[in-house]
C-alpha cells in the first residue's frame, strides 16, 4: 500500500523560513515530501557555467544539508520536465494535496496549468499561495476594476491598501519536523545536471539600517558599493519579501520602499498583459524600424562602443553578472536610442548575463528605455553617454575599475557620433509614431 503524503514544491522561494505555501503544507493532516525541479525546459536554454543555476543548487543543498543535521529529513531533487517527474511521483506515493507557492511569468502559468490538469486527472488538490510578492494580480487595480499602467497612482494606492494590513508572516520554519523521514531521496549534484560550477558568484545581500538611510543620496553612482544586491534573493525567494518591506518601513525611507513597490508594479504589468514579454505595451512601437546591425550589437555587448560608461556597465555585467541600475539604464537607451537595435535583444542579452534576471522587471524596463512600455520614457529623452559621466562617475573611479584603457590608443573611437544618432533616433521614431 502506497504511503499518503502531501508535496510542497519550492521553485522561486528557497527558504525555510515565512514561506506561505510551505506553512500551509506543514500544518496539513499528511507528512509532506519536499522537492525541488531543475526544470529541463528552462536548464536546456542556459549556459553550462549559469552562475543561477549553481547559486540554486547551492542553495538547495544547504537547506538539504540543515535539514538533515537538525531534523533527519531531505529534499528530493530531480531534473526533467515537471510533468514526468509527477508521474513519477504519482506512481510512488498516495499523494493527497501539492502546495507551492504562485509564479506569474508565462511559462510558469502554462506549467502550472498542466500540472494542475494531471493531478486532477489522479484526483489530487493544488493549492498556490501568494508569497513572493505583498500584492498580485487584481489586488492593486482602478476604481473601475482596471490595471493601472502608470507607476506613481499604483505606488500611492498600494500605499494606501498596505497601511491597513498586517505583513503576516508565515511562521514555517516552526513546523519542519512535519517533512516525511524517507531515506534515499534522490538529490543530483551539479555535475549530474550537466553544469560546471562558476567563476561567478552571488554576492550576499545587504539591507542595513545605513544602507537603506543613505540610500538615495548614493543609489546612484556606480562608484559607490551602496546598492543592497537583493535582487537575486528576491528572484530565488532566497529573502522574504515581507520582512525586507518591513525593513524598509521601520527605518522610514520612502526612496528603497518605493524600490521594492516597482518590483511588484512590473510583475502585475506582465500578469495583466503578458503579450509585453514580446510585443510592445505600446503596440505602435512595433513599427519602428530597427537597424539591427550584429556588428554594432557584438560592440555593445562586449562594450566596445567607444563611449566609456556604457563600456564600463556592459563589462561589468559579463565580468560579474551584475550590473549598477543607473548604468543599466544608460546602456539599454544607448542601445536602443543610439543604435536602433530591438529593445528584445538587449531584453535577451541581460536575460542570459544578469544574476538578478526577473523577466517582469526585465521586460519592463526595456520598453522603458525604449519608449514601448508602460510609464515609459518620451521617445525624445535620449541619455547623452558622456554628460551622464559628469552627473554619476565624475571622478571616473567605476570608468576605470571596468575601462583601464579608456584614455590610451587602443580604446576603441565612438562607435556613432552623439548628435547624428540622437536625430537619427527621432526621425526613425517619428516615422513609426506618427
Amino acid at each position: 500500500m502506497k504511503q499518503k503524503i502531501n508535496i510542497f514544491w519550492f521553485r522561486r522561494d528557497l527558504r525555510f523560513d515565512d514561506n506561505k505555501g510551505l506553512n500551509d503544507a506543514l500544518q496539513g493532516n499528511y507528512p509532506v515530501l519536499p522537492i525541488f525541479i531543475f526544470d529541463s525546459n528552462i536548464l536546456s536554454k542556459l549556459p553550462k557555467n549559469d552562475a543561477r543555476v549553481g547559486f540554486i543548487h547551492d542553495t538547495i543543498s544547504n537547506m538539504n544539508t540543515f535539514l538533515q543535521t537538525g531534523f533527519g529529513k531531505s529534499i528530493a531533487m530531480f531534473h526533467d520536465e515537471p510533468k514526468n517527474v509527477y508521474k513519477r511521483l504519482i506512481n510512488q506515493f498516495d499523494i493527497q494535496t501539492v502546495y507551492t507557492n504562485h509564479d506569474y511569468e508565462p511559462y510558469a502559468l502554462k506549467r502550472d496549468q498542466e500540472i494542475d490538469g494531471l493531478l486532477k486527472d489522479y484526483k489530487i488538490s493544488f493549492k498556490s499561495f501568494k508569497d513572493q510578492v505583498v500584492f498580485e494580480k487584481n489586488d492593486i487595480v482602478k476604481a473601475d476594476g482596471t490595471p493601472y499602467v502608470v507607476y506613481t497612482p499604483y505606488m500611492k494606492k498600494w500605499k494606501e491598501q498596505f497601511r491597513k494590513k498586517d505583513l503576516d508572516s508565515a511562521a514555517s520554519s516552526q513546523y519542519l519536523q512535519n517533512f516525511i523521514s524517507l531515506r534515499n531521496l534522490p538529490f543530483l549534484s551539479l555535475n549530474d545536471l550537466g553544469f560546471t560550477k562558476s567563476n561567478q558568484s552571488i554576492a550576499p545581500y545587504t539591507v542595513t539600517p545605513d544602507l537603506i538611510q543613505q540610500y538615495e543620496e548614493t543609489r546612484n553612482f556606480p562608484s559607490k558599493d551602496a546598492t543592497s544586491k537583493l535582487g537575486p534573493h528576491l528572484r530565488f525567494g532566497t529573502v522574504s519579501i515581507r520582512k525586507m518591506m518591513a525593513k524598509a518601513i521601520s527605518e522610514k525611507n520612502e526612496t528603497f520602499w518605493q524600490e521594492l513597490i516597482w518590483r511588484e508594479f512590473f510583475m502585475q504589468i506582465l500578469w495583466h498583459f503578458p503579450h509585453t514579454e514580446t510585443k510592445s505595451f505600446k503596440s505602435k512601437y512595433d513599427r519602428i524600424e530597427w537597424r539591427n546591425n550584429e556588428a554594432d550589437f557584438k560592440a555593445w555587448c562586449e562594450g566596445k562602443t567607444g563611449y566609456p560608461l556604457v563600456d564600463a556597465g556592459m563589462r561589468q555585467l559579463n565580468s560579474t553578472g551584475f550590473m549598477h541600475n543607473r548604468v543599466r539604464m544608460l546602456v539599454g537607451s544607448f542601445l536602443c536610442k543610439h543604435l536602433l537595435i530591438d529593445w528584445r535583444w538587449g531584453e535577451a542579452y541581460f536575460a542570459e548575463k544578469l544574476h538578478d534576471y526577473e523577466m517582469a522587471s526585465n521586460v519592463g524596463n526595456w520598453q522603458w528605455v525604449a519608449g514601448s512600455g508602460v510609464d515609459a520614457a518620451p521617445y525624445f529623452r535620449i541619455f547623452n553617454p558622456t554628460t551622464q559621466i559628469q552627473k554619476f562617475d565624475k571622478q571616473l573611479d567605476y570608468i576605470k575599475t571596468w575601462v583601464p584603457e579608456f584614455q590610451e590608443l587602443t580604446y576603441p573611437l565612438p562607435i556613432v557620433d552623439h548628435k547624428f544618432a540622437r536625430e537619427r533616433c527621432l526621425e526613425t521614431y517619428k516615422k513609426a509614431l506618427n
